[in-house]
């Protein structure tokens, strides 16, 4: 199953991983400036690092996420998450008419509500995740 994990995100990374994450990283750098969005920040880079690489990996809600969280991706959504969202669902249309490319188009579609909510989440190992629970 590794191996297959390993073709996956190679593909991914070739055919829209790489945009996407510069996408998060762009949104990480701005946010630096602003010294009081500097969580958005770290959000959007440990989600960058995720979108770069997504197969054998998930999302998990924290379960000390609360109000802050909440607020916090309201702002997000506001500010960055909405161009983001419009990334990932445009990314997923040349993949939806490439054939080949109908799995990475709905991981795409996937990816757009931890786009808009990034925080109080936690990118885990896909084990991990079920291993947990």
């Amino acid at each position: 199953m590794k191996l297959i994990e390993l073709i996956l995100n190679i593909l991914w990374l070739v055919f829209c991983g790489i945009w996407m994450a510069l996408g998060y990283v762009l949104a990480a750098i701005i946010c630096f400036i602003f010294i009081v969005t500097i969580p958005f920040s770290v959000a959007s880079l440990r989600i960058a690092g995720y979108v770069l690489w997504p197969f054998g990996r998930t999302t998990v809600e924290r379960p000390d996420a609360g109000a802050p969280s909440f607020i916090g991706n309201v702002i997000w959504v506001v500010f960055a998450g909405w161009w983001l969202a419009l990334g990932h669902l445009l990314t997923s249309i040349p993949l939806f008419l490439s054939i080949i490319g109908i799995p990475f188009g709905w991981a795409n579609l996937k990816l757009i509500p931890i786009s808009l909510m990034p925080l109080g989440r936690d990118v885990v190992a896909t084990d991990e995740a079920f291993g947990a629970r």
